[in-house]
């Protein structure tokens, strides 16, 4: 099963978009938008730069979790993981951003 893009809406009415893995786990998320046409671009960027490895930049948490943010080309962040136990929980992560996001589908929700 294919993983998608899901665009969606803050409670402040911004729109964010979500990488899901085939099995619904989102693998990234993304920030805010005051427009969807910002959020599509999103989308697009994720798609553009996540298989590329030089753009993941690996960190740890305050509280010792691993996570990662993908950069676009300028260095900005685009999306950021969800929080893993382990190193090698986050490179998976980081894989499936690979996998996922060239071929992903995009499903808007706010339609």
């Amino acid at each position: 099963m294919a993983g998608k893009f899901v665009i969606g809406k803050r409670s402040n009415g911004d729109f964010q978009f979500n990488l899901k893995a085939g099995n619904g786990q989102v693998i990234l998320g993304s920030q805010g938008y005051a427009d969807k046409a910002g959020c599509r671009n999103g989308i697009d960027s994720v798609k553009k730069n996540g298989a590329d490895d030089a753009r993941y930049e690996r960190k740890l948490s305050t509280n010792n979790k691993f996570f990662f943010n993908l950069l676009a080309g300028n260095g900005q962040v685009i999306g950021t993981s969800e929080m893993y136990e382990s190193e090698s929980g986050r490179e998976s992560g980081i894989t499936s951003v690979k996998n996922n996001a060239p071929d992903a589908d995009v499903v808007d929700e706010t339609v």
